[in-house]
């Protein structure tokens, strides 16, 4: 069985087409209208271990919240179509990644249930024309649409381009292991017997 999606979304903001396969690591292409945003999703793609391409048409003579949240948003659905009804993965991914002087951890539980845990302070507002506070709005919209259980913590900061790469990259390890097939458990890995 495929595990991808493809997700189209066009409102006044935005128009994005965006492609994810959680098991064919293929380089497809990524234009969001932030080079810095480009960077950490081919970042994302390369250590989860899958196929991502990503355009997106946004306002961004205004400023990158439209184009970055519906990016998020479209990520998040296409994270819960790929992944169906969960029989069979892991469910619970967690990582470390240091980054040159920057530590940071993701958790995460495809659980079907939205949380979302965020620490994670930034020493600059900005990097390229992205705002460093999307960031954290990347990842809660991500969480929302994906319905998954996610808390990232920056347990040690410094230059801010780490830290925010070290965060992306512990996200990409921590869904990569989240995703893969069980080792233990076979089914629904819920006593619920359902993680939609």
């Amino acid at each position: 069985m495929t595990r991808s999606a493809r997700i189209q979304r066009k409102t006044h903001e935005t128009a994005i087409d965006l492609v994810l396969d959680l098991d064919q690591p293929v380089a497809g292409e990524i234009k969001t209208g932030s080079g810095f945003l480009d960077h950490m999703l081919d970042l994302l793609r390369k250590h989860a271990g899958m196929g991502l391409s990503v355009t997106c048409h946004g306002d961004t003579h205004i400023d990158m919240h439209h184009s970055s949240e519906d990016i998020a948003i479209c990520l998040g659905e296409a994270l819960a179509q790929a992944l169906g009804d969960k029989v069979g993965i892991e469910r619970y991914g967690f990582y470390y990644v240091t980054m040159d002087e920057c530590l940071a951890r993701v958790c995460l539980d495809l659980s079907g249930r939205i949380a979302f845990v965020w620490n994670a302070p930034f020493s600059l507002a900005q990097i390229g024309n992205l705002d460093t506070e999307l960031v954290g709005h990347f990842f809660r919209s991500v969480a929302e649409n994906a319905k998954m259980n996610l808390h990232v913590d920056l347990l040690r900061g410094g230059n801010t381009h780490h830290a925010i790469e070290g965060i992306f990259k512990a996200f990409a390890r921590a869904l990569a292991m989240a995703v893969s097939p069980s080792r233990r458990v076979a089914g629904v890995p819920s006593t619920k017997g359902s993680l939609v």
